[in-house]
């Protein structure tokens, strides 16, 4: 099948170049690959191979070629500059895409700016929207909660191929792509914060409860988290303030885009894939429109919380609370939907017998609503 993002980028791969991001083996190269097929002499380059690397380097890739694919190109010294380069001077006609495993804003470079030349979009895991033309959701919510969204596990259909494939996904991760942010010595930290993480999905994180179990400072903390999320290992979700500033300072949650990798119970499992399919939609919307959308949590000093909140902006758009079976709308959800009445709140329930409204709260099947998302 089509990946979602295949129309909007072939379009925009008329216009400007596009740079394609997103975590590693999520499945950039095959969509770059499906892409080609729409030009007649397409040529698709990777850094990470030898011959590639110095034909890039060379710029000896063929004059005639009317789409030209740089594949790992982030990891060359000066790449910025490079393609900066190498789209100013391009023949006429000839599309650019670019990709990479890590968030394009990682690799913060001195030197020229892409500004004004690029389209970016950010590729994600299978989503409940995405799957809802091949399984009903409740069947797709069931499996991603199961193997993941990437699509080499998911699409074997086996927990014991998914496990082989998680293990040596993680290793990889570690021994090459972490090692590449870090020094070797920092290496087994990082791996040891990966481990505990996988335990605080859904939970505030306190950079300073793990400083003293890693036994480094808070802000060693914070830099090892940054680099879990430059590679699209984790992604944080923060909490909602009108004030920024505000916002950043306090703690945020933390999920990952593999959901089998979460350890927990399943309720825990599901709470991960429902963020999943909330940011992509949010990256979606934010990559195709502009629009200024934004996934965020709300949270009071007692401790009263909804679980998600998309927001646009200075304001609150939906109320969003994930429950496994339970059908009743929880205490935080109520508390805030008292506060925000002009605001829509939702429950989503994994097996719900029955959807319903309560005091102004939708409780829906949480496959069916998940499959209305845009992506």
């Amino acid at each position: 099948m089509d990946r979602y993002l295949y129309a909007p980028i072939h379009q925009d791969l008329l216009k400007k170049m596009v740079i394609l991001t997103g975590p590693r083996q999520v499945g950039k190269t095959w969509l770059a690959r499906a892409l080609m097929k729409e030009f007649k002499r397409p040529q698709y380059l990777n850094y990470d191979n030898i011959e590639d690397a110095r034909i890039i380097r060379d710029q000896t890739w063929s004059v005639t070629s009317d789409m030209l694919v740089l594949d790992e190109i982030h990891k060359m010294k000066g790449w910025k500059g490079f393609i900066k380069g190498s789209y100013d001077t391009r023949p006429s006609g000839r599309s650019m895409l670019v990709t990479g495993s890590a968030r394009l804003d990682t690799f913060r470079q001195s030197g020229e700016s892409l500004a004004g030349r690029y389209y970016p979009y950010r590729l994600h895991p299978f989503s409940v929207r995405e799957l809802s033309d091949a399984m009903s959701p409740q069947e797709a919510l069931t499996q991603l909660n199961l193997l993941g969204g990437f699509p080499e596990p998911f699409l074997s259909g086996s927990e014991t191929e998914a496990l082989r494939w998680r293990n040596q996904y993680y290793t990889d991760l570690v021994r090459e792509d972490i090692l590449e942010f870090s020094r070797i010595q920092e290496v087994k930290a990082i791996r040891l914060l990966l481990e505990m993480l996988r335990e605080r999905v859904g939970s505030p994180l306190s950079y300073t409860s793990i400083a003293g179990d890693l036994q480094v400072s808070p802000n060693t903390v914070r830099k090892y988290v940054d680099i879990l999320e430059s590679l699209c290992i984790i992604f944080l979700v923060r909490p909602f303030h009108v004030n920024v500033a505000r916002a950043i300072l306090k703690e945020p949650k933390v999920y990952f885009y593999d959901s089998s990798y979460v350890k927990g119970g399943e309720g825990l499992r599901l709470e991960n894939t429902c963020a999943v399919c909330l940011l992509k939609h949010v990256h979606y919307l934010q990559d195709t429109t502009g629009e200024a959308l934004s996934l965020n949590y709300l949270r009071t000093k007692d401790g009263k919380e909804v679980d998600f909140a998309l927001c646009r902006e200075d304001r609150v758009e939906t109320l969003i609370e994930v429950k496994l079976s339970d059908g009743r709308p929880s205490p935080g959800l109520v508390y805030f939907r008292r506060h925000m009445p002009a605001v829509p709140a939702v429950q989503l329930v994994h097996n719900l017998r029955q959807e319903e409204s309560r005091d102004g709260i939708s409780v829906s099947s949480a496959g069916q609503w998940l499959a209305g998302l845009s992506a």
